[in-house]
């Protein structure tokens, strides 16, 4: 059933993803192919409360879709939390007759979301951007692809220096909750261990290894840990394991918040691109409360209280594989 919806209202929120600008730049287009009027609310929830947006039309999104970042900005909102922020929100959406609301972030994002229809009856659809791919309801999410190959490329690099000085590097990247990224790109670097919050780390284990590493005249070492990993991440284990083997020359590296950063890759631009056009054609089809995501290359609809953290698994088979080929 067609809902007739006029004017669409846009927030990116949260932690920031490579590719919500690709994803901004599809909405504003597809609800101009709709006849549909656009306005991109700044800085998250915070931009609701205090009225803070710029109309969209076809050149404001112009010469974006390679940009890394969002140029709504972002932010995580306390008085979003609150009922009284929450009622300013809506009475800001009223007063700007903006019938619907599309929001790009994660789990947070969506929660909050779902609450605020609960209470005013606004039509959102959700869009999941966040570099942990830490959400049901969807094979990837916007930037997870892009901060992947971030990790690659400098764990390429520190492989070269590790392996001219024979060193071994403890690299740290990010993954509070969720081990996507230390899982991937450990394999795709070759990493000799990943270890993630979703498995218990043995650190015995993990010294064993390495002492049959050593006798194997390995010329270097990559440690994969995801932030969020149970020993308490890349400078407890390099201490461990610096305790256990003094014989090593251990350097730790943690790349952080470059992983956010950067032009999203030709994957995140299409994903993006794919998740803005069909959140607007959702929207007027009257769908609402669901975070829109990809499954098997066909757009999918997951209600907001399924996409949650902690909710998607790690693939076990890549775990035995990163095992197999860290002999």
């Amino acid at each position: 059933m067609q809902t007739k919806i006029k004017t669409i209202g846009i927030i990116t929120s949260g932690g920031d993803a490579p590719g919500m600008n690709a994803c901004i730049r599809a909405i504003t287009r597809s609800a101009i192919h709709n006849n549909i009027n656009t306005l991109g609310f700044k800085r998250g929830y915070n931009g609701l409360i205090e009225n803070d947006f710029i109309e969209l039309n076809s050149k404001d999104v112009s010469n974006i879709i390679q940009r890394g970042g969002t140029i709504l900005k972002t932010a995580r909102s306390e008085q979003f939390k609150t009922k009284e922020g929450r009622e300013k929100a809506f009475h800001n959406l009223q007063k700007n007759n903006v019938d619907a609301l599309i929001a790009i972030g994660g789990d947070g994002t969506f929660t909050g979301a779902s609450i605020f229809i609960k209470e005013f009856n606004i039509p959102i659809i959700g869009i999941p951007g966040t570099i942990d791919n830490d959400l049901y309801g969807t094979d990837y999410t916007i930037g997870y692809d892009t901060a992947l190959n971030t990790v690659v490329q400098a764990v390429d690099k520190l492989r070269d220096t590790a392996s001219s000085h024979g060193r071994l590097f403890v690299v740290e990247v990010m993954g509070k909750d969720a081990g996507f990224i230390a899982l991937r790109s450990g394999i795709a670097t070759g990493a000799e261990a990943i270890l993630i919050p979703e498995t218990t780390t043995y650190i015995n284990h993990l010294l064993q290894k390495l002492s049959q590493d050593k006798s194997k005249k390995k010329p270097s070492s990559i440690i994969l840990v995801a932030e969020g990993d149970d020993f308490g991440g890349a400078y407890k284990v390099a201490e461990a394991v610096k305790e256990s083997h003094p014989e090593y020359d251990i350097r730790v590296t943690v790349l952080g918040h470059i992983q956010r950063g950067g032009s999203p890759s030709a994957s995140d631009r299409v994903l993006a691109s794919q998740l803005g056009a069909g959140a607007v054609e959702f929207l007027l089809r009257g769908e609402e409360d669901v975070m829109i995501g990809i499954i098997n290359k066909d757009l999918v609809l997951t209600p907001f209280n399924q996409a949650i953290k902690h909710n998607q698994k790690i693939n076990t088979n890549l775990l035995e594989l990163a095992d197999i080929l860290s002999i």
